[in-house]
């Protein structure tokens, strides 16, 4: 049985609601909205999952919600997101703009709306504006309210979009940058004036898709592959007719290819050309997610601060366990077109996260989840980049953490002044809490007690009520 299906990972089987939940501690008054986080649940049977190879990334997305007010932790509920008929179920994040929930995937597959309960309501508005769906991890600029996502598919051969939604939620800008083939892309990063971009060796895998089609049509699947990936965008009809009939897949098409050059673009955020990207080589590696980028004041450099994995997919391929990954700063520097690296902390981790009100802007601090052996372990890790320090809690043998996320006490606050949430499982009892650290000291603040399990996932945010 795939590990990612027993243990921590394995699916529930209900959709639970509870009210007036229990509460251990004091849950700040001033909290009042949800906390909300997504990762992947399969409704299939696991036994058969597993023999057909399953994923991680590719079971149907499952959303978790937690209603904080006035001191209160008022409901829980976990939905699984509900997609038309052909769509993929959305798993990988849940965020709020412009007054809508939006639970996102990547490579493709379009973003659905939730209702405040966390019900399905469909498609997002947008959806049918962006060429290749969107991203799962798009960003918020604090000063505008706009979001800036790069969006990438297989069937846009070797270009992705850049796309910037207005503080209404409606597409106000979108182009095209040329990559060198088809990379997974699955996050960007932002600064003042410059996204972000990562053109890195996880690659679209023709070989594995082509392996996957019927005997007598693996040949002319590899050619039509051939001449696509890497170059031109594919026609709708040509997609809907290599993938008739194989239905949601349980492998992913993406794995490492040492060939691939590894670089980090910058994209001026009003260029009106893709071209205007300026491109800096780094050591081959992969990134799943940034903690934050800005711009160094009266430099020319551009600082992109990011978990660093070495390699992604080469070996092991029903999830994303290739050795330890550690906290990294690149710097780009515009003058000499150069881009140096530096190694923060050796602490194998994961998911991090930081104050988003600086998006875009110097931070100091930076929080993220230890990993033990490749597994989720029982750590929140806080992070100093001016001091180069890390701050270490253990959450106690056995209670593994997910994701943190940080919210301020109030719009003026210090950086670190709020609180970390975020779901931990407690092995022992076969359940998990929402816990609530300080974010100065990482000590206890609350912790919600909920009725049922919430397996390990992926990512979430806070979803103050409107």
């Amino acid at each position: 049985m795939s590990r990612y299906l027993q243990d921590e990972f394995a699916p529930v089987a209900e959709e639970l609601t509870a009210l007036d939940l229990t509460v251990s501690g004091r849950l700040p008054a001033h909290l009042d909205g949800r906390y909300l986080r997504i990762g992947p649940n399969p409704a299939q049977d696991p036994a058969a999952l597993a023999a057909a190879g399953y994923h991680w990334f590719l079971g149907e997305g499952m959303v978790h919600g937690v209603r904080l007010e006035d001191g209160h932790a008022r409901w829980y509920r976990n939905r699984w997101v509900r997609p038309d008929a052909g769509d993929f179920a959305p798993n990988t994040n849940v965020v709020q703009h412009a007054g809508r929930t939006m639970a996102l995937v990547e490579a493709g597959a379009p973003p659905y709306e939730l209702d405040d309960e966390l019900d399905t309501v469909g498609r997002c508005g947008f959806a049918g504006d962006l060429r290749a769906g969107y991203t799962a991890h798009p960003h918020e600029d604090p000063a505008t309210g706009e979001l800036h996502a790069v969006s990438y598919s297989w069937t846009r051969g070797n270009r992705v979009d850049y796309s910037v939604l207005d503080a209404a939620g409606s597409l106000r800008h979108q182009l095209e940058i040329e990559v060198h083939g088809s990379p997974m892309m699955h996050d960007c990063a932002l600064t003042e004036h410059h996204l972000v971009v990562y053109d890195l060796p996880v690659t679209f895998d023709i070989d594995m898709v082509a392996g996957k089609a019927p005997r007598p049509l693996r040949l002319p699947t590899r050619l039509a592959l051939n001449r696509v990936v890497g170059r031109n965008p594919v026609s709708d009809k040509v997609v809907e007719a290599m993938t008739r009939g194989r239905g949601v897949p349980t492998q992913l098409p993406y794995s490492w290819d040492d060939d691939y050059p590894a670089r980090i673009g910058l994209l001026p955020r009003d260029a009106t050309d893709g071209s205007a990207v300026r491109w800096f080589d780094v050591d081959p590696c992969y990134v799943f997610h940034t903690l934050n980028a800005f711009e160094v004041p009266g430099t020319d450099e551009v600082v992109v601060d990011v978990v660093r994995h070495d390699r992604m997919f080469a070996t092991r391929f029903d999830g994303p366990d290739e050795g330890p990954a550690s906290l990294v700063r690149f710097t780009l520097d515009l003058a000499s077109g150069r881009a140096s690296e530096h190694r923060f902390d050796e602490h194998p981790q994961e998911f991090p996260r930081h104050d988003e009100r600086l998006t875009g802007r110097r931070h100091r601090f930076g929080y993220s989840v230890g990993f033990d052996d490749g597994r989720l372990g029982d750590t929140v890790l806080k992070h100093d980049t001016v001091a180069g320090t890390t701050q270490e809690r253990r959450l106690g043998a056995g209670r593994l953490a997910g994701e943190m996320t940080f919210v301020p006490s109030s719009p003026d606050a210090a950086e670190d002044d709020g609180v970390l949430m975020g779901y931990v499982h407690d092995l022992a009892r076969g359940l998990s809490d929402l816990v609530l650290l300080d974010a100065g000291t990482l000590e206890d603040v609350a912790t919600v007690h909920l009725p049922g399990r919430v397996p390990a996932g992926f990512h979430g945010s806070w979803a103050p009520a409107l």
